[in-house]
């Protein structure tokens, strides 16, 4: 069985460990680092022997989740070391509750098959996202030195191309803006994603450009496991560099505030690939995953 951590000095020495076994605990280690920074998305982390963990588990409190069918609240990151034989761990409904509709996140895809095995016994369908893991150099550099080889880093600083500042007003996201953030982000569309964001707005800095009429143009903001996500432009403003403007300025932010920087990209999405690339933002040798699981 699976227990909880308790007390901060538990959750540091969790935190330096992962750090240990970057790129593939990316997801866990990133939330991890959240928590430690005061949890404003009230998680838990429960491991299956202390200290010497083979896996752990990040969800929320069970009286955060209420609502059986928000898989963004129901949300869990799983890094695992043997992830051959964790599948006993993930299998008691008070580590999952696999009568929910959920999301899994990890920055293994081995855990695909324990995964898929699972859904076979407990009878539920899942829907498996893979995307490209990118780190910001400076994060790589401080976590993860190994993988900086001199070679993948193009030779510019990755500052982007100065903008019309006319026409647009560097700002930062507010509660109202979540609507639009919504519309456009790729996971979402939908009330509960919209609360979602509403809590990644409140709880992280954001940034965005505000256009001519004074509402954002261009955004970018971060979720409960300390991910860049959601970036996003209105289409009528695209193809000028805004997103690339806000993908670095928001990485600086973070990066004085010293949080790691961190983002997936879809394999189809070429626009966005270009981009990390410009940033200078390196491709991990882990992919993103994220598990759909809805109960039948």
């Amino acid at each position: 069985t699976m227990f909880p951590l308790q007390g901060a000095q538990m959750l540091q020495q969790l935190e330096n460990s992962l750090r240990k076994s970057l790129p593939e605990s990316l997801k866990v280690y990133g939330t991890i680092f959240h928590m430690n920074q005061g949890n404003p998305f009230k998680l838990k982390a429960l491991v299956d022997k202390w200290p010497d963990f083979n896996t752990v588990v990040v969800r929320p409190q069970e009286q955060e989740m209420t609502d059986d069918l928000d898989h963004y609240i129901n949300t869990y990151q799983i890094y695992s070391k043997d992830p051959k034989n964790c599948l006993k761990f993930l299998d008691p409904p008070e580590v999952i509750n696999w009568k929910q509709h959920l999301q899994i996140q990890s920055s293994q895809s081995s855990l695909n098959e324990v995964i898929q095995s699972l859904a076979a016994t407990k009878s539920f369908e899942v829907k498996h996202t893979q995307c490209i893991l990118y780190m910001a150099p400076e994060t790589l550099r401080k976590l993860v030195p190994s993988l900086l080889d001199a070679k993948n880093l193009s030779p510019v600083t990755g500052k982007p191309k100065a903008i019309n500042q006319e026409l647009f007003k560097p700002s930062s996201l507010d509660v109202t803006h979540a609507a639009l953030v919504n519309k456009f982000w790729l996971f979402g569309g939908n009330e509960r994603s919209q609360k979602h964001i509403e809590h990644c707005i409140r709880t992280f800095p954001t940034y965005c450009l505000l256009g001519p009429e004074g509402t954002p143009v261009s955004w970018t903001l971060m979720d409960q496991t300390g991910e860049v996500r959601m970036a996003g432009t209105m289409p009528e403003y695209r193809e000028q560099g805004l997103i690339s403007h806000i993908g670095y300025y928001h990485t600086q932010t973070l990066l004085t505030l010293g949080f790691p920087i961190y983002s997936h990209v879809d394999k189809s999405n070429i626009t966005m690939q270009k981009l990390s690339h410009k940033l200078n933002h390196i491709i991990m040798p882990c992919t993103w995953n994220q598990w759909n699981c809805v109960p039948l």
